[in-house]
């Protein structure tokens, strides 16, 4: 294994373990039975650094370990899928306009990613969880604090972004 590949896989495995810690360390409990975390920053950081498809192993297994290590399990399978599906498009996304602008891939990439994660949590929790769709204990109850979670990760990732670029860390992850 030559050093670019060492210092990609390290790089992933740190960006799991961040993505967990972010997870765990600040939860704020939502109406649904979930909690709202400042892991998504690290998800979108983890598809715009590592790119796609590493990305999407980086992001769904360490937020997967956060549900399983915080009680959440019930969720790990649908979250694994979720942040996973989240790094692809911002990956996707971000290295096909940043040349451009990278702000503005940033952003661009933020909004679809995040609405996964949104939708996917929505179905997730009114189908597989058998929570309903809607109705007193239904899954759009969990709405209002995924997209306070949107948020949150969408500044959160666009200002460490922002940093990693001007310090030109980015550059180092891919060489």
């Amino acid at each position: 294994m030559n050093d670019r590949k060492i210092k990609k896989l390290v790089t992933a495995a740190m960006l799991a373990a961040l993505v967990c810690v972010a997870t765990i360390v600040i939860q704020i409990p939502s109406p649904n039975q979930g909690y709202v975390n400042l892991g998504d920053c690290f998800v979108l950081l983890s598809g715009w650094l590592l790119g796609p498809w590493l990305g999407a192993a980086s992001a769904g297994i360490g937020s997967m370990l956060a549900d399983i290590i915080t009680g959440y399990s019930i969720y790990a399978p649908g979250t694994l899928v979720i942040k996973a599906c989240m790094a692809i498009v911002a990956g996707l996304i971000y290295r096909a306009m940043r040349e451009k602008s990278a702000f503005a891939a940033m952003i661009v990439s933020e909004i679809p990613a995040q609405c996964i994660m949104v939708v996917g949590y929505f179905f997730y929790a009114g189908l597989i969880l058998g929570k309903g769709l809607f109705g007193e204990a239904g899954a759009v109850l969990g709405i209002p604090g995924n997209i306070v979670q949107s948020l949150v990760g969408i500044v959160a990732a666009t200002a460490l972004m922002l940093i990693i670029r001007k310090t030109g860390l980015e550059r180092f992850i891919e060489e």
